[in-house]
């Protein structure tokens, strides 16, 4: 059910039933616990070896975005909902989606599953803190986050439960029972993205002639976003003089998002403010679009070099 308060998009409010909601939290767990079941100890033990590789993306994300982000929208000069909406993304962590990316891109896969573990760990503490810090600096957000009372401690134990007690099990089962893991793995994750893409389908339906009346105010905003995030992880694997490979899992690390966390705390602690709301859902069906279409240019343009040397 759409609430509407005001003429503008900082006036929506998407209401969830706590039906709705649970079962949001719950594809979002599944999806971390599937990205854990792919996740092994011995990742962790490969990103200590790589130091300098992993601190090139834990800046790009967690710093280099958010404040690219940040800037963004004071370029755009997009409401405030809008504007925490970006940010929020911005600082959710990767999700398995950009190891899947990588491999069709035939880049380094062993990179990318390691900087997925990382991030997502790491996430737990940076992700409250990023947003909240972000978003009081904005001159829009501030006056937003003021009327929702935003507490960075309450959305760091939200956030914890949700990535940090599906992962840890998941990297236990995984380094007990592999096997299993390893079956399970195959339909644990593409059934939590079905369910993610079933969870936002349905609610766009259910507010069809809402989301028509205003997702104008974000298309391009997310379109711009998305590009920026790719580049950065194109441009800092550039500038560091990664292997082609790695500047590919570097690419999608910093690029891909995982938004339907992004939504799930939007309806949790911003009373599904219609901005952010429309931001995280749409970033959540563009980013994987533009990213399959990435994926698809570097694979085949692989494909065809290796061709041409044969």
């Amino acid at each position: 059910m759409m609430l509407l308060a005001a003429d503008d998009v900082d006036g929506i409010r998407i209401a969830f039933e706590e039906g709705s909601l649970t079962t949001l939290k719950i594809v979002i767990g599944a999806i971390l616990f599937g990205i854990a079941l792919d996740t092994k100890v011995e990742d962790f033990k490969l990103a200590l070896r790589r130091p300098g590789t992993i601190a090139i993306g834990v800046v790009a994300q967690f710093l280099l975005l958010p404040a690219l982000t940040f800037l963004l929208t004071l370029l755009l000069d997009v409401r405030g909902s809008v504007a925490l909406g970006m940010i929020l993304v911005a600082c959710c962590p990767p999700g398995n989606v950009s190891n899947i990316l990588t491999h069709r891109a035939r880049g380094d896969v062993a990179l990318s599953v390691s900087m997925t573990a990382v991030g997502n760990v790491l996430a737990i503490f940076l992700m409250p803190l990023n947003v909240a810090f972000w978003g009081a600096l904005h001159p829009t957000g501030r006056k937003v986050l003021e009327d929702i009372e935003l507490s960075a401690f309450d959305m760091l134990v939200e956030v914890g439960l949700v990535i940090g007690v599906p992962f840890v099990a998941g990297i236990t089962i995984a380094h007990f029972w592999p096997r299993f893991a390893q079956r399970a793995g195959r339909l644990v994750g593409p059934v939590a993205f079905l369910g993610l893409g079933a969870v936002i389908v349905v609610g766009v339906a259910n507010n069809w002639s809402i989301f028509v009346d205003h997702i104008g105010v974000v298309l391009v905003a997310v379109f711009l976003h998305d590009a920026l995030a790719l580049a950065l992880g194109w441009a800092i694997a550039r500038m560091t003089r990664l292997p082609e490979a790695s500047t590919k899992a570097m690419t999608f690390e910093v690029g891909i998002r995982n938004a339907g966390l992004g939504l799930l705390l939007v309806f949790t602690y911003f009373d599904g403010l219609g901005g952010m709301a429309l931001v995280a859902a749409w970033w959540g069906i563009w980013d994987i679009i533009a990213g399959l279409a990435l994926a698809q240019w570097w694979g085949v343009r692989s494909r065809t070099k290796v061709e041409v040397v044969a």
